[in-house]
């Protein structure tokens, strides 16, 4: 099946890709449908074009990481005396007077939704919801968006400069393949950053990433290490679309205010408030599918009427247009998809087994984003001559090789 037009008549180049830094021999986890070039957690805003990536890991009987972590999920993780951290955690911050003693960020989506929804409920707290604009909001996303709000919460939106956004997302397109980027970026700032401007020093995120592929024990601290969101606020030191701070205000145009947005917390602004950021998902065990069902019926949370494209799901990342073609580029970049993203953390969750990931990675991952994909271009300023060099220049060989006009991938998950 081809996903793309001839190479030859859109102008892609020749040469081979680089390979992001991945292991040479891939290897597909025993038990659920990942891969060993799934890369884990990085700071993106220090990420440029030829870092190394750093993967999942895969023991000695082929089980990644985070199936291995699912096991101690299910037969080792004592959840009875976590939630007890938990309810002293919250009778450490809860505030007497009512004020805001807590901030949830997030869009509105069902994890986000559950997290304040279940801190304001069972556990007494008064979160402020914080938002991180997406690029461009889906209807469905704007619409859960505003049921979160209508159910109960007060929100602060953080919308970036729309120019400014939208050259860094065609720059991370272009230079690493990778135009989720600046949502990223803002996204794991934004609560911390209102932390230290609002003098709420506890902030509440949902699960935390490792649970999907970092080195297991990250999952053992309840809280985010502070890599990911602060530092020293130095344009210098900022690289954003693979673009250094530098580079962006001299051959860009951009000033330091434009940058504003998107620098790292200040630490000393953070020792000043006292700002932690915790995971909820190392107190409260962590279940996607759960938190849909939970915030369907607490917050009005609905999924799309429609599949994801890539995917078989109609209630995961569906708030933002861009969502689709991101996904889309880590296909290109490390031959997995959403499909594969979903699948396996549903296998690992016990809601599918793997014959039927296996059979819905085939089915679904190599699709091309079309529904908004026109827009995303045009957001971005970029052709569609363009936008399929961009994507065929991401090609690691070793993951990839054309059969006349067809790109394939060269390995592809199985069933034993």
């Amino acid at each position: 099946m081809s996903d793309a037009p001839d190479p030859a008549n859109s102008g892609t180049r020749n040469t081979p890709a680089p390979m992001y830094g991945l292991p040479e021999t891939v290897q597909f986890c025993t038990r659920c449908v990942i891969s060993n070039q799934r890369p884990s957690s990085t700071v993106e805003w220090r990420s440029r074009a030829d870092d190394a990536k750093s993967t999942i890991g895969l023991d000695e009987e082929g089980v990644c990481s985070a199936c291995r972590y699912a096991d101690m999920k299910a037969n080792e993780i004592d959840w009875e005396a976590r939630e007890l951290e938990l309810r002293d955690l919250c009778s450490q911050i809860r505030s007497r007077a009512g004020n805001y003693d807590c901030i949830v960020p997030g869009s509105g989506g069902k994890d986000s939704a559950f997290t304040s929804h279940v801190l304001k409920s069972r556990y007494g707290l008064h979160p402020l919801t914080v938002t991180w604009a997406p690029h461009v909001y889906t209807e469905i996303g704007f619409q859960n968006f505003q049921n979160w709000i209508n159910a109960g919460f007060d929100n602060v939106l953080v919308t970036p400069n729309g120019l400014i956004h939208r050259m860094l997302t065609r720059l991370a397109f272009e230079n690493l393949l990778h135009p989720f980027q600046p949502f990223i970026v803002g996204q794991r700032q934004v609560g911390p950053k209102l932390s230290a401007m609002h003098g709420i020093p506890t902030v509440f995120y949902g699960e935390n990433q490792a649970e999907y592929g970092n080195a297991l024990a990250e999952n053992f601290s309840p809280i985010m290490d502070r890599r990911f969101y602060a530092a020293e606020p130095d344009p210098d030191t900022l690289v954003l679309g693979g673009v250094t701070g530098q580079d962006l205000m001299a051959e860009h145009g951009l000033n330091r205010g434009d940058l504003q947005p998107y620098l790292p917390a200040d630490p000393a602004e953070l020792d000043r408030v006292g700002t932690e950021v915790h995971y909820l998902g190392y107190y409260l065990r962590w279940d996607p599918q759960e938190c849909y069902y939970y915030a369907t019926e607490h917050t009005g949370f609905r999924a799309n009427d429609e599949r994801t494209e890539g995917s078989y799901s109609k209630y995961s990342s569906i708030d933002d247009r861009i969502d689709p073609l991101h996904y889309y580029t880590t296909y290109i970049k490390f031959g997995i998809g959403r499909a594969t993203y979903d699948a396996a953390q549903e296998i690992r969750n016990g809601k599918i087994d793997r014959e039927e990931g296996v059979a819905l990675v085939r089915r679904y991952d190599h699709e091309v984003p079309e529904r908004y994909l026109d827009q995303m271009l045009n957001y971005m300023g970029i052709s569609r001559d363009r936008f399929w060099e961009v994507i065929d220049s991401g090609r690691s060989p070793h993951l990839w090789q054309r059969d006349g006009d067809v790109w394939k991938l060269r390995h592809a998950v199985w069933m034993d």
